[in-house]
Order: C-alpha cells, then structure tokens, then sequence
C-alpha cells in the first residue's frame, strides 16, 4: 500500500480548493452588500430626479441583474474555472436556452417596451390578461396587481401585450353607467328632475362634465332612465354606490310606484 503524504496532500489540494471557497463565499457577500448599495443609489438618485416610478423600479431591477451576473462571473474565475470556455458552452447550447425559455424571453421584452411605451404606470388602475386592480410593480418578467378584493395578482408582460389593455386612470374622469326604471303613468320629465336634485347632492361626481340623466327607452313596465354621473376612477365604487342610494332616495320622497309589466287587454264584442 502506497504510502500518502498527508502535508503535501494538504498543501497542495485542500488549503487552495478551502482558500478559493472561502473567498468565494466573501466575495458573494461583499458583493451583495455593494450591488444593494449601488441599487439604492440608483434609486435615490433617479426620485430625486422625478424619474416616474416605474423606470425607477425597472432601472434598479435590471442593474441588480446585471451586477449578480457580473459576480457571479468574477466568482467562477476565483474558483478556476474558465469563463470564457462557459460562454461558449452557453453559446453552443444558446438556441436551446432560448426554446426553452421562449417565455420567459418574451416577458422580458414586453416588460422594456411597457418601460418605454407606458401606457400605464405604478398607481394606475387597469385590466390587463383577464384581471383587474392597482398596478403596484412593474418588473423585468411580470407586472404585479393589487386587485379590489386586497389580492397580489403576478401578469406575465407578454400577456399584457397579447391582450386588451384598459388604463382607467388615464383620463381624468370616468363616467358611471347607471338605470332607474320608473312605472307607467310617472312623468318621465318630472322624474328626471327628482333625479337630478339626488344625484347632484352625491360625493365626488364632477360638475363638468355635469351628471346626465335622459330617457333610454320605453318598455312594458314604463320609462327606462340612464343615470350617468362621472368622477375620477379612485372615486368611482364610492359613486356608484351613492348614486344608487340617491337613485332609491328619490322614488322614495316622489312616492313612485313599483314598476311593473303592463299588458293592454283587448276586449272582442
């Protein structure tokens, strides 16, 4: 049995390999406390910029991934390991990379384009890929949504351009679409100007454009009306709800009755 030297087994193997881990394991913790430095710089001096929100998150999301690859690059090379016989490993495999992360590839270039094309922002209300709610992040694969029942809903971006998008915060007001169905034999003038002293008393509907109320059709129960107040879209639950509590409140005080089909009868001699 061969004897084995122990010292230069030691020195020669496993001080180096333990001194390269060591130094990779320091070399990933000061880099991560440099590159949230440098992200929190960045971020700092772009809100102080007035950059908008959105290229504020997008900006220090993608600096953060470029400085991870950087490190962990630097890493590999304190390791000993070739990096550039990496990259052509990953240039080799790259059409397979890029099937396989298709996806993900095309998130990432819808998330640059919705920085660049901004048709909506951090804070404004939308409906995009089948779900509604507060935009809250725009990131590099997804777009995150607060929805108005409090849940964190995660669109992909390339979902968001495949689809309709709906930016109900970029005009500055909103119209609210409402009916109030009044019985035969009401006067639908009158009834309209009951409406309009309720409606015009709700919170938050603007004056200009001013509530509309008209005739929308006339049908077997009586006189179908349109209710239209607009307010500005953080506003709109609240109107909606109100302007049907004014809707209620004003056949209650005119004493309307309930309406209801009404059938001409013909009567044969």
């Amino acid at each position: 049995m061969p004897n084995i030297d122990l010292e230069h087994l030691l020195n020669t193997y496993i001080v180096p390999f333990g001194l390269k881990i060591l130094a990779a394991i320091a070399i990933w913790i000061v880099g991560g406390i440099i590159i949230n430095m440098l992200a929190s710089l960045l971020r700092k001096a772009m809100t102080l910029r007035k950059v908008d929100p959105t290229l504020v998150s997008y900006g220090e999301s993608s600096l953060k991934v470029a400085l991870r690859i950087a490190l962990v690059m630097a890493i590999l090379d304190v390791c000993g390991i070739q990096t550039t016989s990496l990259a052509a490993l990953i240039a080799a495999g790259g059409v397979a990379i890029g099937v396989a992360w298709s996806g993900l590839l095309s998130n990432f270039a819808a998330g640059i384009f919705l920085v660049l094309l901004r048709p909506f922002k951090v804070g404004d209300a939308i409906s995009a890929g089948g779900q509604t709610g507060e935009v809250t992040e725009i990131g590099l694969f997804a777009t995150t949504l607060t929805t108005g029942d409090n849940l964190r809903v995660y669109v992909g971006n390339s979902k968001i351009f495949a689809d309709n998008l709906v930016n109900y915060s970029a005009n500055p007001h909103r119209r609210v679409d409402l009916k109030c169905q009044i019985a035969n034999g009401v006067e639908p003038l009158a009834a309209i100007a009951m409406l309009q002293k309720h409606v015009s008393r709700v919170a938050n509907i603007t004056l200009n454009p001013a509530p509309t109320i008209e005739i929308l059709e006339f049908n077997a129960a009586g006189t179908l009306l349109a209710v239209r107040p607009n307010c500005s879209n953080k506003d709109y639950w609240q109107v909606y709800f109100d302007t049907n509590k004014a809707i209620a409140a004003a056949c209650a005080e005119a004493g309307w009755p309930v309406p209801a089909p009404h059938q001409i009868e013909i009567h044969q001699s």
